[in-house]
């Protein structure tokens, strides 16, 4: 049954047309029209191993291979099982790539809503609602790899150009879907890092009014500065007090989620005031001004057996589900709303994950290896394989920079060795290896390339029901 309306804010609540406050519970669908390294096991960004696979398969097939990708990666099944888990919203992360070209900018490509449409429909007919987020933008926004730019530095905020083209795509975006009832609102911007803490503001001012001149009805879910985490720098007068129906949104890891915590989360009383205080800090100025609070990405990784070793892993994964369970209890305190990250991938944090006897896992099985030993991959690095190379490394660099210079913008969020890191390896070394992933399929017909795809689609992948179970269980309170 279709909703009687758009969704709306009131007061610090998000409602339906009757005034019933609705909780909007689910996951983000990450990896999928923005693809990422450690969702999809490819090396570096995802435009990288478009142009790489397209030298070794020619456009078309390439082109055919990705496109069976984003078609088996969400169907129908999987509409239907997440809402059996009683999911009501679901986060759609989307490149910028799919609608224009940067060699043809403002200029709309022709099947450029295809992909979101397909995932708003199957949604729709499920009774889910989904929020719209613009994962990537012209530049980058952020200098991770999921802002699919060429390095580090966050071009987006150094280039108006660049700013005003991400305004242009909102009109479009508007425009296509203003009235749809089972869209619940757009993410203009996912995790800026903005390092003049100026320029988010001042883009924010010029997003608002272009997209409300054309959608006056649909919710706006603003993130915090420096990756969705800080709003301190935001004008209260200038801000929240002239921007209506709007949510404002954090994203709230914890360092006991991942492999480079220093201790293991156990749920004592003294862990989960740490995880709240964590929480209380990013939202305080939500709080202050009596403001709603979308909490739009979360949640641990998990061990896998093939690496973290069979006695290991459970343990690992017991703890990190108690953090999970104490998170959501902090967030059922405060009734948000919120979408955990991340909904499908190939083994480490997703809701399902592909089989590893499908065939893109076993044609990959080498690599992905090689990639864990490595740390290729910034998201929840283990780095412990390759300690004695990096840590001469990291001290030559410490030896030649005065600790009063090492602070660098997004500082305290990469702290100086993880900067090191993601320069050398998730960058620099990753690079090297992009061609080598695209050569696994060399040779291939469309036949063997579908197949390939396929292994993405629901009915191939296992379901992480420890983390499902308590989803489901958090999924909306009294």
């Amino acid at each position: 049954m279709a909703p009687t309306g758009i969704l709306k804010v009131e007061g610090t609540k998000i409602v339906d047309t009757d005034g019933k406050e609705v909780l909007l519970r689910g996951a983000g669908v990450g990896g999928w029209a923005n693809m990422e390294n450690f969702i999809t096991g490819f090396p570096g960004r995802e435009y990288q191993i478009r142009q790489a696979l397209a030298e070794v398969l020619g456009k078309e097939k390439a082109q055919f291979f990705f496109d069976k990708f984003l078609e088996y990666f969400f169907t129908e099944q999987d509409a239907k099982y997440y809402k059996s888990l009683g999911l009501n919203c679901i986060r759609v992360p989307f490149n910028y790539r799919h609608f224009e070209d940067d060699m043809n900018p403002r200029v709309l490509k022709p099947d450029g809503f295809k992909w979101l449409d397909r995932i708003v429909n199957l949604c729709a007919a499920e009774g889910i609602y989904t929020i719209l987020d613009m994962h990537t933008v012209p530049g980058g926004q952020n200098g991770d790899w999921h802002s699919d730019s060429a390095h580090h530095v966050a071009e987006f905020w150094n280039h108006k150009d660049f700013q005003d083209r991400s305004v242009w795509l909102w009109e479009k975006i508007a425009e296509h879907f203003k009235g749809n009832p089972w869209i619940a609102g757009y993410n203009p911007l996912n995790e800026p890092c903005d390092p003049t803490h100026e320029r988010l503001q001042a883009w924010y001012h010029q997003v608002y009014p272009a997209i409300r001149k054309i959608d006056p009805d649909h919710i706006l879910f603003l993130d915090g500065n420096t990756f969705a985490s800080d709003f301190s720098h935001f004008d209260v007068e200038e801000t929240c007090k002239k921007w209506e129906n709007t949510v404002y949104s954090v994203h709230d890891y914890s360092n006991y989620g991942f492999p480079a915590s220093s201790e293991t989360y156990t749920g004592t009383e003294e862990q989960k005031a740490r995880i709240k205080r964590s929480y209380l800090r990013k939202v305080q100025w939500m709080k202050e001004n009596n403001l709603p609070i979308w909490n739009g990405e979360f949640g641990p990784v998990y061990a896998r057996k093939e690496y973290d070793g069979e006695e290991e892993t459970p343990k690992i994964n017991d703890s990190r589900i108690t953090l999970l369970k104490d998170q959501l209890e902090v967030y059922d305190e405060d009734r948000i709303s919120w979408s955990i990250w991340l909904y499908k991938d190939i083994g480490y944090q997703g809701m399902v994950y592909i089989n590893p006897d499908t065939p893109y896992m076993k044609l990959f099985r080498g690599f992905l290896d090689k990639k864990f030993r490595l740390a290729i991959d910034a998201w929840g690095a283990d780095d412990s394989k390759i300690r004695d190379v990096m840590e001469p490394f990291e001290q030559f660099i410490t030896d030649n920079v005065d600790p009063k210079y090492r602070n660098l913008y997004p500082s305290p969020v990469w702290k100086f060795k993880d900067r090191i890191a993601r320069i050398s390896r998730n960058i620099l070394l990753a690079e090297f290896m992009v061609k080598e992933w695209a050569d696994h399929f060399e040779g291939m017909d469309e036949k063997q390339l579908d197949e390939l795809a396929q292994s993405f689609k629901f009915e191939n992948c296992v379901h992480r029901d420890s983390l499902n179970k308590v989803l489901r269980d958090h999924r909306g309170i009294a």
